[in-house]
């Protein structure tokens, strides 16, 4: 296909966030969107992927400047391109996950150099369900850990987007994973991911029953997306040498820890990682995303679609996913 050399603005709607809170500060404008810059593409969305970072963002919990976009993830094709641009032809199945807050959008300019091509295996929905929480949990076992056959993990949030990919990656290479959930009502869905068996994070004594499923073996690593309701009693279900991997607040940001607790709980190791680090070099992001769509190729990684929103339904998606009534990964279609 030719280059769209058009100059033309074009039309297009945006969520638009002047003052952190509730979901209602969420709203939907209309602007004009200029051409793609010098090594950009424009992306016509056809699906948004909605992650918690979005809430904390929207809430300020991790602020951003205001007013502010939201969404870090969508899939769409090239529609326009830039002077410059080496790799990308108009028509190209593409998706991004770290070119900053704007994925809210029917469409958007995105550098070159932050997207990648979707396999032809896999369909935009599929990949925008998979793929900022797909890139977060590859590096989790790749890089934060490199999961071991026969390891032991107990992974929060197992029935959520995140936490069944990690599940099913994990399980792939042999390790047994215990998922922990916040309502009962998620167990299934975690051992349909893989589990070996699961807890309620909901009840007291969660890590009581976490050792009861486990014949008293504590974890190697311990995946916490929940944080404050949660870290301290993680701390009690790592062996000694092993890792509390924090990357999420889903209940709030986890409390202080002394080092001297770590010390006295079998001189543990605890980090706080992030995706994008991990994906800064644009060398490393395409080797990561090679990485995730080869595991889902080859059937390691699925995704559950738990609902699909209107983007004209954002509001609708953000309270859904904060009363946890959804199990799985939530899409947003523009």
């Amino acid at each position: 296909m030719g280059i769209d050399v058009t100059m033309a603005t074009i039309r297009n709607r945006a969520v638009l966030v002047s003052e952190f809170g509730p979901p209602s500060v969420m709203k939907i404008v209309t602007e004009e969107l200029p051409p793609p810059d010098a090594n950009e593409v424009q992306v016509r969305h056809t699906a948004i992927g909605f992650n918690f970072i979005d809430i904390y963002q929207r809430k300020g919990i991790y602020p951003l400047p205001l007013p502010t976009r939201l969404g870090f993830e969508a899939a769409g094709f090239v529609e326009r391109i830039g002077a410059g641009v080496q790799n990308l032809r108009i028509g190209d199945r593409v998706v991004y996950m770290n070119a900053g807050v704007g994925a809210y959008s029917d469409r958007r300019n995105v550098a070159e150099h932050k997207l990648v091509r979707v396999p032809d295996a896999i369909d935009d929905e599929t990949a925008v369900s998979l793929f900022f929480k797909g890139m977060t949990a590859q590096y989790l076992i790749r890089h934060t850990h490199a999961v071991q056959p026969d390891e032991l993990l107990l992974v929060h949030s197992a029935a959520g987007g995140v936490g069944q990919i990690l599940t099913r990656w994990a399980t792939a290479l042999g390790a047994r994973v215990v998922g922990a959930t916040g309502t009962a009502k998620k167990r299934q869905a975690a051992l349909d991911a893989g589990c070996i068996a699961v807890v309620d994070t909901s009840e007291d004594g969660w890590a009581d029953a976490f050792l009861e499923a486990t014949g008293g073996e504590k974890a190697h690593v311990v995946y916490d997306a929940v944080g404050k309701d949660t870290v301290m009693h993680s701390l009690d279900c790592v062996r000694p040498f092993g890792l509390l991997v924090v990357y999420g607040a889903s209940s709030g940001k986890a409390p202080a820890i002394e080092f001297e607790t770590l010390n006295a709980k079998g001189c543990l190791f605890l980090t706080r990682p992030s995706v994008f680090p991990h994906n800064a070099d644009p060398a490393r992001f395409r080797a990561n995303a090679a990485d995730l769509f080869d595991a889902v190729e080859k059937g390691h990684v699925s995704v559950e679609i738990g609902q699909r929103f209107a983007l004209d339904d954002i509001v609708e998606a953000h309270r859904a996913a904060e009363e946890r009534r959804v199990s799985g990964a939530i899409v947003v279609i523009p």
